[in-house]
């Protein structure tokens, strides 16, 4: 997991808010922190700046590459979010899934192609449960 949260460097953030309150907002500040780049993802807010950066509507908005997908969705959002994820980077690294958010078929998926899945955890717990933080 240590070597997981050194490696990637670019993170889109599926499901941002833009309220400081809302726990997709404080792991996005927290990763930042932590050296990594954030992109925001959310229809609702595209356009708008928050942390510093442009919020896109969708994965297909995403310019350039990410590292991670960081998922702040219902399970049941999760297989299009895989499937969008993998259409847009077919060698994506890591994909996400917070505290709560579980989807064991999109993750069998993702991993048939080689990509490393992380369900039901959160990047900014496993830091400090590491010591990283």
């Amino acid at each position: 997991m240590t070597d997981l949260l050194h490696r990637v460097r670019r993170i889109a953030v599926v499901g941002f808010s833009a309220n400081p309150a809302r726990t997709s907002h404080g792991v996005a500040r927290f990763l930042q922190g932590r050296g990594h780049v954030i992109v925001p993802v959310n229809p609702g807010l595209a356009g708008q700046v928050h942390l510093g950066e442009v919020v896109h509507a969708t994965l297909a908005d995403v310019p350039g590459t990410v590292d991670m997908v960081d998922v702040f969705r219902q399970s049941d959002a999760v297989p299009g979010i895989v499937e969008e994820a993998l259409a847009r980077w077919p060698t994506l690294d890591v994909i996400w899934l917070q505290l709560g958010v579980r989807h064991d078929a999109a993750a069998a998926a993702a991993r048939a192609q080689g990509v490393t899945v992380v369900q039901d955890r959160c990047p900014k717990i496993e830091y400090a449960r590491l010591g990283l933080v």
